[in-house]
């Protein structure tokens, strides 16, 4: 069993830049700098059979490179409930359209599909105790991010392997879009196999 996603790798420049903005709140887990991304289709545990089957009908899906912006922060979860901090993602019709595509191929494979409505965001921390009026003076102090604009010319299927020390990602296949990186094989990285 291995457990996936499709994200959109984020480049260092824009992950360092979002690794700045820690901010002291109790029971707040930061994302390490290195896991930053952008998910389109979280997939969970599957099998080597399911993975294969999702990477053939990922590596179909035909699309053009874009770019796309931060913009603002926020939470998941309300007051003490709040699970979740993340940097907002400005309004995008192609990334919204590459999701679309994804979600319909991860269906295809034999997946459920994703009953919650995609909301383009990149998690910067995990919320243990919500976190209180630290949270809301976060988003107010962070309410007028913007990056980019970040530009998408592959999206990844992202292995996670949950450890004492969080998560450990690797993107096991890029897929290359149209206009995009035009040296990038489809290849695997490792876990998964053909």
């Amino acid at each position: 069993m291995v457990r996936l996603f499709v994200a959109v790798e984020l480049p260092a420049a824009i992950r360092q830049r979002l690794a700045g903005l820690v901010w002291p709140i109790a029971g707040a887990r930061w994302v390490a700098m290195e896991n930053l991304h952008l998910t389109l289709r979280f997939i969970g545990e599957v099998d080597e059979g399911c993975a294969a089957d999702i990477d053939g009908e990922l590596a179909r899906i035909e699309f053009d490179a874009f770019s796309f912006d931060l913009a603002g922060a926020g939470h998941f979860g309300s007051g003490n409930g709040a699970r979740a901090l993340w940097a907002g993602v400005a309004a995008c019709q192609a990334l919204l359209g590459l999701q679309a595509k994804i979600e319909r191929a991860v269906v295809r494979a034999g997946a459920a599909p994703e009953r919650r409505k995609f909301h383009p965001h990149v998690t910067l921390a995990r919320l243990r105790r919500g976190g209180g009026a630290r949270v809301e003076q976060f988003v107010v102090e962070h309410g007028g991010l913007a990056m980019g604009p970040i530009e998408v010319a592959s999206f990844a299927l992202i292995s996670s392997r949950l450890g004492r020390g969080g998560a450990d990602y690797t993107a096991e296949v890029r897929y290359p879009l149209n206009g995009g990186l035009a040296d990038l094989d489809h290849v695997w990285a490792g876990a998964l196999e053909r």
